[in-house]
């Protein structure tokens, strides 16, 4: 996931100031561009609970390289059609669910690891009026680095005060070294032992095999295939529920109309490809509100059978309480 340089962009704005006014001071000359995004948070209700959509940031993701399964030309003719195109500004959401007396967060976005991109939870956290030592606990959907990589910052804790829930085959496949002679990049290992690592030696890490209820209302889901702890996370209060769907889909333009298509960063391509095809047609079916870590933010809302593939219809904005 190499983002395309940003220096191009960088010598055209400068380009673009005048001439005649390059001898004036250079807080005239600055251009609003220059002033730092807002912050990404959404928030809504499921029953009592109270979620919050958080953004990480956006990065420009390369995606004819990226998808499995279907020809280039296909890829951007898919991404044309929703006025699109590659590479395509991908969004890294996580989620706040305050219920029952907790605060959970659901991922943690990519922390200091990508970069100049991601790494703006901690604003959005803030913008949204937390705290990271409110956090009780932390659902990670898988240990990829961009859901992980928040974690810990400058080597340290970054939620004092969080137990991470995991899927106890991430820990077993990215914790182990003997996995980079099998073909697992040594970045992935390095990164979960700096991400996760502190977790575990503070006794802070509660990992899970099978479905189960790990807290009062939350549901962690097993979804295998694209890393092999990977899963999903149902939070049910009052009748309503939300499910925390992680990287079941990365490319919404293309692998809604087309849910076949797996992407190479789906470690076991086959069960990935099987989740997807099981999970969308459950959740067509039923209608259930889903969140999702790379569609574009807040991310959350429904699918809706169309053809042989789906729909995605995003939630109805609100902006009141």
């Amino acid at each position: 996931m190499t983002p395309r340089t940003l220096l191009l962009a960088a010598g055209l704005l400068l380009a673009a100031v005048p001439a005649t006014r390059a001898a004036e001071p250079a807080k005239q000359a600055r251009p609003a561009a220059a002033q730092p995004a807002a912050a990404g948070v959404y928030r809504f209700t499921v029953g009592e609970a109270r979620v919050t959509a958080l953004s990480d940031g956006t990065l420009p993701l390369d995606i004819k390289p990226l998808v499995r399964g279907l020809p280039p030309g296909q890829v951007d003719a898919l991404l044309a059609e929703r006025f699109e195109r590659d590479p395509l500004e991908t969004s890294i959401n996580a989620y706040l669910v305050e219920a029952g007396g907790r605060v959970l967060l659901v991922d943690t976005g990519a922390g200091q690891l990508f970069g100049p991109y991601g790494g703006k939870l901690p604003a959005s956290l803030a913008a949204a009026g937390y705290r990271p030592e409110q956090v009780t606990d932390i659902l990670l959907t898988h240990v990829h680095t961009d859901h992980s990589g928040g974690l810990a910052l400058d080597g340290r804790i970054a939620f004092p005060n969080a137990t991470v829930h995991v899927g106890q085959a991430d820990l077993d496949f990215f914790l182990d070294r003997a996995n980079i002679a099998k073909g697992m990049p040594p970045r992935h290992h390095e990164e979960a032992v700096a991400t996760v690592g502190p977790y575990l030696k503070a006794g802070k890490v509660k990992a899970f095999t099978k479905r189960a209820e790990i807290l009062p209302g939350v549901t962690a889901i097993p979804t295998p295939g694209h890393t092999p702890g990977h899963a999903f996370y149902r939070v049910e209060s009052k009748g309503e529920s939300i499910e925390f769907w992680g990287d079941i889909i990365h490319v919404g333009p293309v692998q809604m109309p087309h849910p076949e298509a797996t992407v190479t960063y789906d470690i076991d391509q086959d069960a990935a490809r099987a989740q997807r095809l099981a999970r969308f047609a459950e959740e067509a079916d039923t209608g259930q509100l889903t969140a999702a870590a790379h569609l574009p933010f807040p991310g959350v809302g429904r699918l809706r059978r169309e053809g042989n593939g789906y729909r995605w219809v995003p939630v109805e904005y609100r902006n009141r309480e």
